[in-house]
């Protein structure tokens, strides 16, 4: 398939900037991925199409204050990194603008309260142009970012974000992402517990969010893109509360993209699913059987994404450029802090 056919233009005014002020009240396009009828509703109706058969998969990871602001030894100029991948050991691929002034052995610090508190090496340049950074600090790392670092949210958000939580879902758990699983964005605490009073069961697992998921697609024919690898884990009670669900008729509602590349990712040919902690590269576009997941809760997502390939291959591309040209019409938000979309059987 050609990238050109996973363009649709979108009015930049459909860009939220903020998120709504209350999470469960943004709007919910719902499509059938069959018949591709369109309901418009919120997303506190979600409960209408969730039975006590059925599971919900949710990415617990965390996102971390990623993006740091340093300079270096003669502090002549601002050096941006943003970090994307711990690799252990204080190695981190990191994002570095401007990357010109970062060459291997480059020394970048960061300051709070007119001290240094950390201090990045760049120790090797990727392909792509990132840069893999050994970090030397005193104390704990998170703290650290909480202390220097902002938000990294997307280049499409140019308002500044007062409340850092609402860029984190309420069940975040794991720091470790450089971007929010933000179909998880439009729950609350009071949502899931009303979710599990009607016995619905929910699978917690965990993918660290890179930036690879978001990058734009520069192959013209899709099957030759590469995505980046992403870190996931799923525990052995995830497992068994997915494969019981399948076992007992149940469906399986992903939420976001990021559940469903861990699941799909995780699962036997036969879709049978075992306790795994390792790297994932899975690429979903149209072709792809999906082996775990049934229906999908999502956000809309950019023109020509990777994310957008995911969408159609589990509602055929037909379908949601359909529901996309309907979701512009109707004016609903898009992307990260935007309304969500159900996708169903």
């Amino acid at each position: 398939m050609n990238l050109s056919d996973f363009y649709y233009d979108l009015p930049e005014e459909l860009i939220a900037q903020l998120p709504i002020e209350k999470r469960d009240e943004s709007r919910l396009l719902v499509l059938d991925k069959k018949t591709g009828k369109i309901e418009h509703k919120v997303f506190k109706n979600i409960l209408e199409y969730i039975g006590p058969k059925d599971c919900l998969v949710i990415n617990e990871t965390k996102v971390i204050p990623a993006r740091i602001y340093g300079h270096r030894a003669d502090k002549e100029e601002q050096i941006e990194l943003l970090l994307l991948k711990d690799f252990g050991n204080n190695e981190w691929e990191v994002l570095v603008k401007p990357g010109k002034k970062c060459k291997i052995g480059s020394e970048v610090f960061f300051d709070a309260d007119g001290k240094n508190i950390l201090k990045a090496t760049v120790i090797d340049i990727f392909e792509d142009g990132n840069r893999k950074v050994k970090l030397e600090y005193d104390g704990i790392l998170n703290e650290i970012l909480d202390q220097i670092g902002a938000m990294p949210l997307p280049p499409y958000i140019h308002e500044k974000l007062q409340d850092k939580d609402r860029y984190q879902t309420v069940y975040a758990k794991t720091a470790g992402s450089s971007a929010a699983p933000t179909a998880g964005l439009h729950f609350t605490k009071e949502l899931l517990a009303e979710i599990e009073a009607r016995g619905i069961k929910i699978a917690r697992v965990m993918l660290h969010v890179g930036l690879g998921t978001f990058r734009p697609v520069k192959e013209e024919v899709i099957e030759n893109h590469k995505m980046h690898s992403e870190y996931y884990e799923i525990s052995e009670e995830a497992c068994k509360i997915i494969n019981e669900t399948k076992a007992n008729g149940g469906k399986v509602f992903c939420v976001g993209t990021t559940s469903c590349r861990t699941v799909e990712s995780a699962a036997d040919e036969n879709g049978y699913l075992v306790p795994k902690k390792e790297n994932t590269e899975i690429f979903i576009y149209p072709g792809y059987k999906f082996k775990v997941m049934d229906n999908l809760i999502t956000n809309f997502h950019l023109p020509e994404s990777t994310l957008l390939m995911l969408v159609s291959a589990l509602a055929t591309r037909e379908n949601i450029m359909k529901a996309y040209e309907e979701a512009v019409a109707q004016k609903y938000r898009f992307f990260s802090f935007g309304d969500a979309m159900l996708i169903k059987e």
